[in-house]
């Protein structure tokens, strides 16, 4: 069994430690503040975005994932976590006598493509936004570090917890119908299972990919969701906003490489996870 390190146990990453925790592996969390819960494994208190708070650190972990959510959307808060905590967390680990190698969670946001184009791992990622810039910096700095290093770059997440499209159907929001707009959904249990599947790869000396495109089998018009959704809720059907013929369509993303691996999704489509959300219970995500 190996030691691993979730850096960042919210909802995903807690699900990811408690998981490998009943697998036998000895697993370490670490969170920037003690959690409201007990845990079945150690949580190691610390802020990575000061270098001082990962002193007592150990660095004798075969693996580590990151996993961390911003407090906000500011850009600020994108660089603290991705550009100064990551920096300080391979600093702490490239004195180790054998460095782990790593699985970090980044984003498609990465991705600018906005005329409905299918995307892959090997399309252009050189994301305006500052957010994804950083994003985008940190994925390079942990190639850099180590071609054992993984990222994985998960789509629009949903499920419990996070209905927010379930809820705009019930607003009964206008939804740009035409040209359509695109959206690119996974489910929560399918990105604990993709870290768990990659993970298993990864301790079995597998040569993973540098990235993988983690998004469920069927990117669709925002349009035919929301409609579904509506007669799926009982909410009233969405209204169809005026949109320029030229008005933005986000990209599509292709799963080719992860479900080329072996990977098979929970949720394949919208419709099989969104059926298994309860509308009103959730927060946005």
């Amino acid at each position: 069994m190996a030691k691993i390190l979730v850096i960042g146990c919210g909802d995903i990453g807690y699900q990811v430690a408690l998981s490998l925790h009943q697998q036998g592996h000895q697993v370490t969390g670490l969170k920037r503040s003690a959690p409201a819960i007990s845990t079945p494994f150690p949580i190691f208190i610390a802020d990575i975005r000061s270098a001082s708070s990962l002193v007592s650190l150990p660095s004798s972990f075969d693996a580590v994932i990151f996993i961390v959510a911003p407090d906000s959307r500011q850009a600020e808060e994108y660089q603290t976590l991705y550009d100064v905590g990551l920096s300080n967390l391979l600093a702490h680990f490239a004195a180790a006598e054998q460095p782990p190698s790593w699985l970090m969670v980044s984003s498609t946001s990465v991705y600018e493509q906005n005329r409905g184009e299918w995307v892959d791992e090997t399309s252009m990622a050189e994301p305006v936004g500052a957010t994804s810039r950083w994003l985008a910096a940190a994925e390079k700095r942990l190639w850099a570090a180590s071609d054992r290093n993984c990222v994985v770059r998960f789509s629009g997440i949903y499920g419990p917890g996070r209905d927010w499209l379930v809820r705009r159907a019930e607003r009964g929001e206008g939804i740009q119908q035409q040209p359509p707009s695109y959206t690119n959904r996974i489910h929560a249990e399918d990105c604990v299972a993709v870290l768990l599947f990659l993970l298993e790869k990864q301790l079995a000396g597998l040569a993973l990919e540098p990235c993988y495109l983690a998004s469920d089998d069927e990117p669709a018009p925002l349009w035919d969701v929301m409609s579904w959704l509506s007669a799926q809720f009982a909410c009233p059907h969405p209204l169809p906003l005026s949109a320029a013929p030229d008005a933005p369509q986000n990209k599509r993303c292709r799963n080719t490489r992860l479900k080329a691996l072996g990977y098979r999704f929970l949720y394949p489509s919208y419709r099989d996870g969104y059926a298994t959300v309860t509308p009103l219970l959730g927060e946005d995500g």
